[in-house]
């Protein structure tokens, strides 16, 4: 069998959110082809958690020893580490350089789409709608006033080179802009100030197989919290409507340039983009290569509505690494 190793945990405010989505991938996956266990990653190493035992991987050989002695060689990794190391393609790069087979989006992709800002104008270089924003630098001048009257109030204030759901304020007032950008630089070196949009938030899971690139069905969100903030993804506070409430023009529009995104920017594996639909148009907020798959995410529960079960969805994209890897 494949021995896959799920790279979960990570340096980032999330890594308890990584261990839940990378345990529910494993609990799914079929125990016939794949002999896959979690891969911990913290800033002291990685540590394989095998048949109830925790062993240290080398990173020079991809391997780790039991205590009987035997030695376990990862032939895949699965990359499922929100946020740093994994989200920004940090690990990716690694893998690349060292000519380990991995499951997720490739370094140069990952990067781009994790910094928010950046990804934003690469998409609005091809005609893609994206939120008016200005971008602010870790100990550069920046006016509040000028901020606020270029973007209007409300507006949304985020770390632009994080993937934490941390550190995110919808802003009303000028008296509040500073807390909300301190806040966010508390949490990465860049901070993007974005205009409101008014519509329908919507998302759309991505993936590759073998028969190509694949559009699962949106998902309407409908926050309890003034926005899609943490509480809202993680603790249940927002509803998640599969399929969107929205025609099926609309539709497949949203899933047309999701898939059209995935392809500009060159991913793999799964990702999820997020929209908002402003009078009928698609306006992106962000793309996310490694979206959360906990019992409370969203793309397990479009998966569900597609009637495909988590264990076949992850078979069929190893499947087709695997193939591209020659393993």
């Amino acid at each position: 069998m494949i021995n896959v190793g799920i790279f979960c945990g990570g340096y980032s405010s999330e890594f308890e959110i990584s261990i839940k989505s990378a345990s529910m991938i494993l609990e799914n996956l079929p125990k016939t082809e794949y002999n896959a266990f979690l891969v911990r990653v913290n800033q002291e190493g990685w540590f394989a958690d095998y048949n109830g035992e925790t062993a240290k991987v080398s990173p020079i050989d991809f391997s780790f020893t039991l205590q009987s002695g035997e030695q376990i060689k990862i032939d895949l990794s699965h990359v499922y580490i929100h946020g740093d190391p994994g989200e920004n393609g940090k690990l990716q790069a690694y893998f690349e350089m060292k000519n380990m087979p991995f499951v997720n989006s490739s370094a140069l992709s990952s990067e781009l789409s994790f910094d928010k800002w950046f990804c934003n104008q690469f998409l609005k270089g091809f005609g893609i709608k994206v939120a008016d924003s200005v971008l602010l630098l870790k100990n550069t001048e920046y006016s509040t006033q000028d901020i606020g009257e270029r973007l209007g109030y409300p507006l949304f204030v985020k770390p632009a080179d994080s993937g934490s759901s941390y550190g995110i304020s919808k802003v009303y007032a000028l008296k509040d802009l500073q807390k909300a950008i301190d806040g966010a630089f508390a949490e990465g070196n860049t901070v993007v100030c974005e205009a409101f949009l008014k519509g329908t938030e919507v998302t759309c899971g991505v993936y590759r197989n073998e028969n190509g690139v694949q559009a699962l069905p949106c998902t309407e969100i409908v926050s309890e919290s003034d926005f899609f903030d943490y509480d809202a993804k993680y603790l249940g506070k927002s509803q998640e409507i599969t399929p969107a409430r929205i025609s099926d023009e609309l539709t497949k529009q949203t899933q047309d340039l999701t898939v059209k995104i995935y392809q500009l920017l060159q991913m793999r594996s799964l990702a999820r983009v997020d929209f908002m639909l402003v009078n009928n148009e698609p306006y992106v907020i962000e793309v996310n290569t490694t979206p959360g798959f906990s019992a409370e995410s969203l793309v397990p529960k479009m998966l569900k509505h597609a009637e495909i079960s988590i264990g076949d969805f992850w078979t069929e994209i190893y499947d087709f690494e695997r193939k591209q890897y020659g393993i």
